[in-house]
């Protein structure tokens, strides 16, 4: 059994503790695609489940995720939606390759994905570009080429002038913002995002909404969002997923056929969100009588 947890971007593999793991082949992002039978995938989860707790023999673990099976096209954009505890953030986690599923089998073909946080979790000790320099350096990029590169990435995400600013510097979301170049700066086209907008005020979220739109359609990247808010994930996502509750299921999915840019307060956004709005709330109830 291997016990390597992939840190770079050459070809991870994990191989969990029970049957499960996640395995990646090193393809450049324009080579032949994985491929099964519902066509090629950047992410693929086949019969994930997850336990905390001893497990091995025993029992007596506390079951998180059941049974998972998602598939993410490469360049999709899908949002995961549940209740508090449901296993997003656990799912996130097997995907990036941060964690091992108790059984199932997690695949990223391209290397180990980027991930991004709620909170933006830069180093106060060095300016923005810095930050972003940070990322590039672990990802192999030679030191003469970094900062060029990083101002590159700012520029992507609306902040040209703050390569030289603090942390304490910028505002909300102008971290966040920094945060997403640094994210870019791995070199992944698998973007993980845990609620990197729920601490903002509306009008900025709304905002980086557009912006993140923005920068998935140009970069073409895959993108595998999780979120709280139900317009937020039928503005961003092309598919939402929702989750039961623990232990987290796939419960519905929907396609979101609208095309972008989507404004939040759209008669087709908010169509859709008070149907999903209903599914949640059927989930949540129903756990509650557990």
């Amino acid at each position: 059994m291997s016990t390597e947890l992939a840190t770079a971007a050459p070809a991870p593999s994990v191989t969990g503790a029970g049957a499960g793991r996640q395995t990646g082949q090193q393809d450049g992002p324009h080579t032949e695609q994985q491929t099964g039978q519902h066509g090629p995938y950047a992410v693929r989860l086949e019969h994930v489940s997850k336990s905390f707790g001893p497990h091995r023999g025993g029992g007596g673990g506390q079951q998180v995720l059941d049974d998972i099976g998602l598939r993410v096209a490469p360049g999709e954009f899908v949002c995961l939606l549940g209740a508090s505890g449901c296993g997003k953030s656990t799912l996130l986690n097997l995907v990036a390759g941060l964690d091992r599923p108790t059984s199932g089998e997690v695949r990223v073909p391209h290397g180990r994905p980027a991930l991004m946080f709620q909170d933006h979790a830069l180093f106060p000790w060095l300016s923005a570009g810095r930050n972003v320099e940070l990322a590039l350096k672990l990802a192999g990029v030679p030191r003469a080429e970094r900062r060029g590169r990083a101002e590159e990435l700012l520029r992507l995400v609306r902040l040209p002038d703050a390569y030289g600013k603090r942390v304490h510097q910028l505002s909300g979301g102008m971290r966040q913002r920094v945060a997403l170049a640094r994210s870019l700066a791995q070199g992944s086209r698998v973007l993980l995002m845990d609620e990197p907008f729920a601490a903002l005020d509306a009008i900025t979220r709304d905002l980086l909404h557009e912006e993140l739109t923005r920068v998935w359609r140009e970069r073409e990247l895959t993108v595998l969002f999780v979120t709280h808010n139900v317009r937020e994930a039928v503005r961003l996502g092309q598919r939402v997923v929702l989750l039961s509750s623990r232990p987290g299921r796939i419960a519905h999915e929907w396609r979101v056929d609208a095309p972008h840019p989507r404004r939040i307060e759209d008669s087709s956004v908010t169509s859709l969100a008070r149907e999903i709005t209903g599914h949640l709330h059927e989930e949540i109830v129903r756990h509650a009588r557990h």
